[in-house]
């Protein structure tokens, strides 16, 4: 009797645990059995950054309705599809995202622009305008062209928003108003004692709620405490804030969107200097709001783009642009963070994905696994000149690109013509001042 040696395998650790799975492979990790690897994995890390602006085609749909510039967004918490949209024609509009239609349409809401839009509690929506009325609409399925109820102030409405808990809701005029839903008039007034500027945006802080910040046309931002009813500290800037959103993951961290084409975020316990510079932009910004995952952001700039950050990175941002969007004058993430919505001066709400690259629809195990694969590559080999090359470079409208090239120059002519005085003056008579240093002028308590 002969005897055979047989060489066996356990048939599920080279069967797919599940269909669909990719197949099981037993590879030989030792790096001198394999000379090429790192070339190969190299050309797949380039592959994968080409594959990744290949297929980057980032807008999704337009919708419409508005005969006006967008002059605001809100979205409604607890829902991740219901987007309202308020114009300069004084309409409001209730859009679901998905099945792209208008849930409710308020064609006369205003007299004139509609400056402030925020849900309140209940399928409610509180909205303000320059006709210095605030309304608070019915948003379900007994909507109605008819108001529930309407607050009369005595000066235009700038914005609004509502407490997170309580049926209290704060708006921006010549001053810091705070209202109670079942009252007709203001409860408390906010000011600061020197103040005599116009509040353009104020915001609920969303952990602490009795804190609340606003910015104004004096280049102001202020801190105000409900509880005591006063403003407890204010910061004075070069330039003057068109926006401001507060961090949904860190609750001390707000970021201003300046009239100087920058962003920054200020840690509200260090007001003296920005905590990050956010430098990209070629005109004013005009809009900032936070993804809900608090690691990125989006801004609509006067130059006619969307670009999304990420926190903590002060340049090289994503990029959307079309040829027949103009000045981008609200933007805003959707609940679930795949998704921009913009508001621009040509009446369209625009929907953008917010990776460029992502696939929509049903993605199988495999399809995912390769897509984490190309994403792990790409982190990977970051740091090599051809991959780091195809993965920053992003295509500008011309107008955009000569502006961002002149502002570049304009930049270094200054730097030169600060370093030359500096040489032909007396030895530390001017010190070279921080970026940071330069942006707040005076801090007020």
């Amino acid at each position: 009797m002969v005897k055979i040696s047989v060489l066996q395998h356990a048939p599920e650790a080279h069967l797919p645990t599940r269909p669909g799975d990719p197949t099981p492979t037993s590879r030989n990790l030792d790096p001198l059995m394999h000379p090429f690897a790192r070339a190969r994995e190299r050309t797949r890390a380039l592959n994968a950054a080409k594959m990744d602006r290949i297929f980057a085609k980032p807008f999704i749909d337009s919708l419409e309705g508005h005969i006006d510039a967008v002059e605001v967004l809100a979205r409604q918490p607890g829902s991740l599809t219901t987007v309202a949209s308020g114009s300069w024609d004084g309409g409001i509009i209730l859009h679901n995202l998905s099945t792209r239609n208008k849930l409710v349409k308020l064609p006369r809401a205003h007299k004139g622009k509609v400056s402030g839009l925020c849900f309140a509690e209940g399928d409610r929506l509180l909205s303000c305008g320059v006709d210095r009325n605030i309304k608070l609409w019915s948003t379900g399925s007994n909507a109605s062209d008819q108001p529930l109820s309407v607050f009369s102030g005595k000066s235009a409405f700038n914005s609004i928003d509502h407490h997170r808990s309580d049926p209290v809701f704060a708006t921006a005029s010549n001053l810091v108003q705070i209202w109670d839903e079942t009252k007709s008039a203001p409860i408390s007034n906010l000011t600061f004692p020197t103040s005599t500027e116009t509040i353009t945006s104020v915001r609920f802080n969303l952990s602490e709620h009795s804190v609340l910040a606003s910015i104004g046309s004096d280049r102001t931002f202020t801190l105000y405490d409900i509880r005591t009813g006063k403003a407890e500290r204010r910061v004075i800037m070069q330039f003057r804030s068109n926006a401001l959103a507060w961090s949904p993951t860190f609750p001390t961290t707000i970021l201003l969107a300046s009239e100087d084409h920058n962003l920054y975020t200020f840690d509200i316990r260090h007001l003296s200097t920005p905590s990050q510079i956010y430098k990209a932009h070629v005109a004013a910004v005009m809009s900032c709001d936070w993804s809900p995952t608090g690691l990125e952001f989006v801004s609509g700039g006067w130059d006619r783009t969307v670009r999304i950050w990420k926190e903590g990175q002060g340049h090289s941002p994503e990029v959307y642009h079309t040829k027949r969007m103009q000045r981008v004058s609200s933007s805003m993430f959707s609940a679930d963070a795949r998704f921009v919505i913009t508001g621009s001066d040509d009446g369209n709400v625009r929907i953008w994905k917010a990776k460029a690259s992502d696939k929509l629809g049903v993605i199988t195990a495999r399809e995912r696994a390769s897509m984490e694969y190309r994403d792990s590559l790409k982190d990977r080999w970051k740091f090599d000149t051809e991959v780091n090359k195809i993965a920053r470079t992003r295509h500008l409208p011309k107008p955009v690109y000569q502006a961002s090239k002149l502002k570049r120059t304009m930049l270094e002519a200054q730097r030169v013509k600060e370093e030359r005085r500096r040489k032909h003056t007396r030895a530390g008579e001017t010190k070279p001042k921080a970026e940071r240093k330069k942006v707040v002028i005076v801090e007020q308590t």
